[in-house]
Order: C-alpha cells, then structure tokens, then sequence
C-alpha cells in the first residue's frame, strides 16, 4: 500500500476528503476545508487519518 505524501488529496471515511499536511509514522494528518461542502458538515478544519484507512485521489508525484 503506497503512503500519501504532503500535498496529496486523499479520500477516507465514506467519502470525505483532505489535503495532507503531516505523515506520521502511522497516520497523516489532513486539512478538510478543501471539500466545497465543509461549512455545511460542522467538522474540525483538521483530523487524523490511520495509513490503512484511506485512498489516494490525486497525488503530487503524477505532476511531475
């Protein structure tokens, strides 16, 4: 299973999405306010996300 790195945009817990901030040794940390929907979801800005509990969407490494 890949790691995310920082900067990519990872989906996880049916269907919400962040942008990595921090990779921990076994979990990332990742902003929220980049879905178009977070005002309406009363959520923190930022959470924690276990490295088996996600997908990568979109990762900086295919820009390149």
């Amino acid at each position: 299973m890949a790691k995310a790195q920082v900067g990519d945009i990872i989906e996880f817990k049916d269907g919400l999405t962040g942008v990595v901030e921090k990779i921990n040794e076994n979990s990332v940390i990742v902003d929220l306010t980049l879905m178009e929907n977070f005002k309406n979801l009363a959520i923190e800005e930022k959470t924690v996300v276990n490295h088996k509990k996600y997908k990568i969407i979109h990762s900086i490494g295919e820009e390149k």
